[in-house]
């Protein structure tokens, strides 16, 4: 699923700004709408650094504070910026505090399992699992973005677009399967795949 996606559109591209125009000016629908498509990745470089479940929570809510306080002071507008680069060194910072404050809270001499889990946290994975993006965090996206939008669509549109776009199978062979023409099935796979891409606000090549 994500080769079809990365294919033809390389990486995943900035988030629309009109989306964090929308956030930024506290419209409650579009900031639900970048929790749920982008705390997937927020939870997953949390688990690549190394954190617990009930931690990887914790920083969760610490990075939502935080986004949502400073989103007014991202702009995007150098090349090279990218929401989910900024959303990264956020979360990159909060893990960090939020080991240094939990080590602090178990004593060095008391063996405290808790404590000694969280000095063998690495730095250096930590600053790598927020470095690049990966194919990993681009299925993430992808799978998120796909539970989303699939309520949106009848079975039948749906299994034809999995069918093509995941399983690679021929229009034609969908067509047999599904009981519909080769031409519905290309246009279902067309509609889902727009629909997928315009929640992920792909940026078009």
């Amino acid at each position: 699923m994500v080769d079809s996606f990365g294919s033809s559109h390389g990486s995943l591209g900035s988030t629309s700004s009109k989306l964090l125009d929308r956030a930024r000016s506290r419209d409650q629908d579009a900031w639900h709408r970048l929790v749920n498509l982008y705390g997937c990745l927020v939870l997953y470089w949390g688990g690549r650094a190394g954190l617990q479940q009930a931690d990887r929570s914790e920083v969760f809510q610490e990075v939502l504070q935080a986004v949502a306080k400073n989103l007014e002071h991202f702009r995007g507008d150098r090349r090279g910026d990218t929401f989910r680069g900024w959303l990264r060194t956020i979360t990159r910072s909060k893990i960090v505090d939020h080991c240094r404050r939990r080590s602090r809270q178990f004593p060095a001499t008391g063996g405290s399992e808790a404590y000694q889990r969280l000095l063998s946290i690495n730095t250096v994975d930590v600053e790598q699992s927020a470095e690049c993006e990966s194919p990993k965090e681009r299925s993430l996206l992808v799978g998120r973005a796909m539970r989303i939008v699939r309520a949106e669509f009848e079975d039948r549109t749906w299994q034809a677009f999995l069918r093509t776009a995941s399983d690679g199978l021929s229009s034609s062979l969908v067509a047999e399967e599904l009981g519909m023409t080769p031409e519905a099935v290309r246009k279902a796979k067309s509609r889902v795949l727009r629909r997928i891409r315009d929640e992920l606000q792909w940026v078009p090549e």
